[in-house]
């Protein structure tokens, strides 16, 4: 078996991570070459394509981790093989574990018959998914909580206005993304995350006309009162990558949920708006929007007697 090349992630890899993950319909948010960009200086992404299989791997000082393999659904278990002969050349003392696969990856882990694998669902890592015109609309007694918000700050702000990010609106783009990570970084001065985002969606700005994404503001007296930012992630379906906004203007999130799915996403059935990553507030806000599905993520870790 010949040996895997291992490579570094940069910005010219995206037409090759497209080329795999437009082969297939995949509801997983993960799997964009947005987010793999994003995170990649957190995660330290190497990646490989043989066998038009294409692989990924992160690591860090304690783990040696296996991204789910993008190919032929037949070639996926000839695909672990060569992930567990990878792990083992490289992994050393390190933790090794395959993380956020897919449900149909997790049963092909399941039917391996070279090892035993433990897999657990990753519950912070589930997907929230809705659908379009449940947030545009907002119809409905479930949604009275979110109309009222969306009417509160339509009352207060009648000159709010909706633009899509263009070159001129992401200089004001940045500097509320600022704005935002100082608010939350005084907040939490321990959590290296705050620093990472900011640094991401910056990254993202200097290549958002290449990246093809759709993104959209609010102004409030020509300021940025809130951004988000996603992209169509399969036929039916678009991924909210990023949205932030002015906390202290009440409604803004729904403000800036509604109106981005509206102008930008009208046409798509599901908007798939990630995960919580086990954030109490965050799942809270997620669920309020009454998900009509979940994306279920799992983990595996090889048996003890297998390393």
């Amino acid at each position: 078996m010949d040996k895997i090349n291992l490579q570094k992630l940069t910005c010219k890899d995206k037409a090759t991570f497209d080329k795999f993950f437009g082969a297939r319909y995949c509801e997983h948010s993960g799997y964009t070459f947005t987010n793999f960009f994003m995170w990649r200086k957190m995660r330290d992404y190497l990646w490989a394509v043989e066998d038009d299989v294409l692989y990924i791997f992160s690591e860090s000082a304690e783990n040696f981790l296996a991204w789910q393999p993008i190919g032929a659904q037949e070639k996926m278990q000839e695909a672990i093989t060569k992930i567990l002969r990878v792990a083992e050349e490289n992994r050393g003392d390190r933790k090794f574990m395959f993380v956020v696969v897919e449900k149909i990856f997790a049963e092909e882990l399941a039917r391996y018959p070279h090892a035993k694998f433990d897999i657990t669902a990753a519950r912070d890592r589930f997907d929230y998914v809705y659908l379009a015109p449940d947030l545009i609309n907002l119809s409905g007694r479930k949604f009275h909580g979110k109309k009222n918000h969306l009417n509160a700050f339509r009352k207060k702000y009648p000159g709010a206005e909706y633009v899509p990010i263009t070159e001129e609106i992401i200089p004001r783009c940045r500097a509320e993304l600022n704005v935002w990570a100082e608010t939350h970084r005084r907040a939490n001065p321990d959590n290296p995350f705050i620093c990472y985002e900011q640094a991401a969606i910056h990254e993202i700005f200097d290549h958002f006309d290449a990246f093809k994404l759709k993104g959209g503001a609010i102004l409030i007296d020509g300021k940025v009162a809130a951004f988000t930012f996603g992209e169509q992630l399969n036929s039916d379906t678009a991924v909210i990558h990023v949205e932030k906004a002015d906390q202290n203007v009440r409604g803004i999130y729904a403000a800036i949920n509604q109106n981005f799915v509206e102008h930008e996403w009208s046409e798509m059935i599901y908007i798939n708006r990630e995960e919580d990553m086990g954030i109490d507030g965050l799942r809270q806000a997620k669920e309020s929007y009454r998900p009509i599905k979940m994306i279920e993520k799992f983990n595996a870790t090889l048996a003890e007697e297998n390393f």
